[in-house]
C-alpha cells in the first residue's frame, strides 16, 4: 500500500473518532466499510492496533479503549487544537488527502498562494537534527546580497511564510524569511552546541509574528466592534488574549504582549473593527499609522 493511502487511513480514523466520539471496533469497522476504506475490506483488530500505534507516534494522538464498554475514543483531543508540529502535520495530510480524493472538482477548490522557500526546509531540518551550521545566501529587498554561516535554531511559519531563526557570526539571533530573499542554502561540516535550555516557543512567546525587537511588555486593551469579536474568539491573535467585557455592539480584549509593528499591523488590518484603548503610547502609535495612511489619500 502506498504511504499516501496509509496516511489517509490514519486521518480517517482520527476524524471519525473526533466526529462520532466513542465507538466500538465493530461500529468503527462498519463506518470503515461504508466509507470504502481499503477498497471496502474490513478493518481487522491487528490492523487497527498498528494504526493506533502509528497515530500516536506520528500525531501524538492517544486512542484509548473503555474497559467496560470496549469503546475507543481520543483521550487527548487537545493536541489537535494546539500549535504543535503534530497538529500542522495532521492538518496538512488531512487537506492533501481530501484534495487527492477531489481531483474531479479541483478547479473548484482554490488554495491560497504561499511564497517560495519550501525547498530550503529539507537542508535546514537536516542541519537542525545534527546541529550543523548552514551556509546561506540572503538578499534583503533593498540591500546588497551576502553569504553567511549561521546556526539554525528553529523554524517558524507566520503569515503564510517560513522563517529560520538562526544565530549569526555576532552571536545574535535573527529571523530570515525563506522566500525570494533566500537564494542559497547548504550544510557545512561545522557543528555548534544547541543550548539545552533554549525554547523557541518561549523565545517568541511575548510576540506576534516573527519581529522580535527589544520593546517593553505592555498590557494592551482593544475594543472590537460589530462582528470583529467573533473573529478574535474563533482565531485568537495571541496566547495571552483575554476577553474583558461585553458592551453594546463591542467587546474589550486584553493582550500581554510586546507591541511590535507586526502586532499593530495586524490590529490595523481590522480597520474600524478595532480600537486600541490602552496603553496611551500604543494608542498614539496607531493614531500615527492612521495619519500617515490618510496622507496618501489627501
Amino acid at each position: 500500500m502506498k504511504p499516501a493511502q496509509i496516511f489517509n487511513q490514519y486521518i480517517w480514523i482520527i476524524n471519525t473518532l473526533k466526529t462520532c466520539g466513542k465507538l466500538t471496533l465493530a461500529q468503527l469497522d462498519q463506518k470503515w466499510r461504508d466509507a470504502k476504506k481499503a477498497e471496502g475490506n474490513p478493518l481487522p483488530r491487528s490492523s487497527f492496533n498498528r494504526h493506533r500505534d502509528a497515530i500516536r507516534d506520528m500525531f501524538g494522538v492517544d486512542i484509548e479503549c473503555e474497559p467496560n464498554t470496549y469503546k475507543y475514543y481520543i483521550s487527548n483531543p487537545e493536541v489537535l487544537n494546539n500549535d504543535s508540529i503534530e497538529r500542522h502535520l495532521f492538518s496538512t495530510l488531512a487537506v492533501h488527502g481530501m484534495l487527492a480524493d477531489s481531483a474531479s472538482i479541483r478547479d473548484r477548490i482554490l488554495m491560497e498562494y504561499a511564497p517560495a522557500g519550501e525547498e530550503f526546509l529539507e537542508p535546514i531540518i537536516r542541519a537542525m537534527k545534527t546541529d550543523h551550521r548552514l551556509r546561506m545566501g540572503y538578499k534583503k529587498f533593498e540591500d546588497e546580497g551576502y553569504v553567511k554561516t549561521v546556526c539554525p535554531y528553529a523554524l517558524k511559519r507566520s503569515q503564510q511564510r517560513w522563517y529560520l531563526l538562526a544565530k549569526n557570526e555576532k552571536e545574535q539571533l535573527r529571523c530570515f524569511a525563506l522566500d525570494d530573499r533566500m537564494n542559497m542554502m547548504e550544510p557545512t561540516d561545522e557543528t555548534f552546541d544547541m543550548p539545552e535550555d533554549f525554547s523557541p516557543e518561549g523565545y517568541f512567546a511575548d510576540y506576534f509574528g516573527v519581529l522580535t525587537v527589544d520593546i517593553p511588555m505592555a498590557h494592551v486593551v482593544v475594543r472590537a466592534y460589530d462582528r470583529t469579536p467573533y473573529y478574535l474568539r474563533t482565531l485568537p491573535l495571541h496566547h495571552s488574549q483575554q476577553e474583558l467585557q461585553l458592551g453594546d455592539n463591542y467587546t474589550d480584549f486584553a493582550f500581554d504582549i510586546r507591541p511590535t509593528d507586526d502586532f499593530l499591523n495586524k490590529l490595523f488590518s481590522y480597520r474600524k473593527g478595532i480600537e486600541v484603548l490602552e496603553p496611551a503610547d500604543v494608542r498614539q502609535r496607531m493614531k500615527d499609522m492612521i495619519a500617515e495612511m490618510a496622507q496618501l489619500y489627501k
